[in-house]
């Protein structure tokens, strides 16, 4: 049986002229829109699109007109296909590679077997679910039908509850720990889209319990550890606290932060956490303002995802 493995996710401008087709299929996402009426969910995403697309390409052209995701891909894909002796290949949900091209590539070369791993920690309908849904669409498009095998999440598993310590490490070896508070960020959700069954919420919170214990393992102590939530979206309630509504919170003014539910960095993390928040912690008095690069090209957190193989 020959097999690959592919990678899910979310996709990101490689240039410029990308962001509007990045936001444009983001929020004609059913998963991410959730109203029932295609026709409904169009009108909204193309008024979101309108009103964000010109912010959003001001803040790409901050970070060198594309995406930092886009180099993190490549190389994390090529340090992928020698660590796991397989054809890899990332499929993006809003952004090529799209799921029909690169998944033709696989069939034409004889692949029997896919080994599915989104790139999300932790399992939700606006991510996990999405990029596999999409997945699978394109596999009866193209009447592929090989064995699949999908790992819904990650969490909980030890080489990347590692991999977020080391990186923790990493920037907290700079100062004294004891002096900071850590606060761990991770994408913002839609209570409705918890209420409605999304378990993405109470495995974050596991998460952040597991990553407590390591840390009490490798004797890092921080003053104080947060959960926190970013990069909320619209007037509707989001999961709280916000990244912003904790800064506001916390009193001691030394704090690193370390972002939770992303793989490679990104906008997310590279201009709204390193550069906005960043902004913010000043004005508020904020003494010293780190954040943790996320896990990225780490080559034992890559060597983990072979349990799976």
């Amino acid at each position: 049986m020959s097999k690959a493995v592919v990678f899910l996710n979310m996709g990101a401008p490689k240039n410029l002229d990308e962001v509007e087709l990045f936001l444009t299929n983001m929020f004609n996402d059913k998963n991410i829109i959730t109203v029932k009426s295609d026709l409904l969910r169009k009108i909204i995403a193309k008024s979101i699109v309108f009103f964000r697309k010109k912010e959003a390409k001001k803040n790409y052209k901050r970070l060198g007109g594309k995406s930092p995701l886009v180099e993190h891909t490549k190389e994390f894909n090529k340090s992928a296909r020698k660590i796991l002796g397989l054809e890899v290949t990332t499929i993006m949900r809003y952004t090529p590679p799209f799921a029909k091209e690169e998944l033709m590539k696989l069939k034409q070369s004889g692949v029997t077997k896919l080994i599915v791993i989104p790139l999300y920690p932790q399992y939700s309908t606006t991510t996990t679910k999405s990029s596999v849904e999409d997945l699978k669409e394109a596999l009866k498009k193209i009447d592929f039908f090989p064995v699949l095998k999908v790992v819904n999440n990650f969490y909980k598993e030890d080489f990347f509850l590692d991999a977020v310590i080391k990186k923790i490490q990493e920037k907290s070896g700079e100062v004294d720990a004891k002096e900071f508070d850590l606060i761990f960020s991770a994408h913002s959700l839609p209570e409705k889209i918890v209420q409605s069954g999304d378990p993405y919420q109470k495995e974050i919170e596991e998460n952040v319990k597991l990553l407590k214990q390591k840390l009490k393992e490798k004797d890092l102590n921080f003053k104080n550890i947060h959960l926190a939530y970013q990069s909320k979206l619209g007037p509707v309630e989001w999961l709280s606290p916000s990244l912003e509504d904790k800064l506001k919170e916390i009193k001691n003014k030394n704090i690193l932060i370390c972002p939770l539910s992303f793989i490679l960095d990104n906008s997310e993390t590279e201009f709204e956490l390193s550069l906005e928040y960043r902004e913010i912690a000043k004005k508020l008095g904020y003494k010293n303002y780190l954040v943790c690069s996320c896990i990225n090209n780490n080559l034992k957190f890559i060597e983990g995802f072979s349990k799976f193989i």
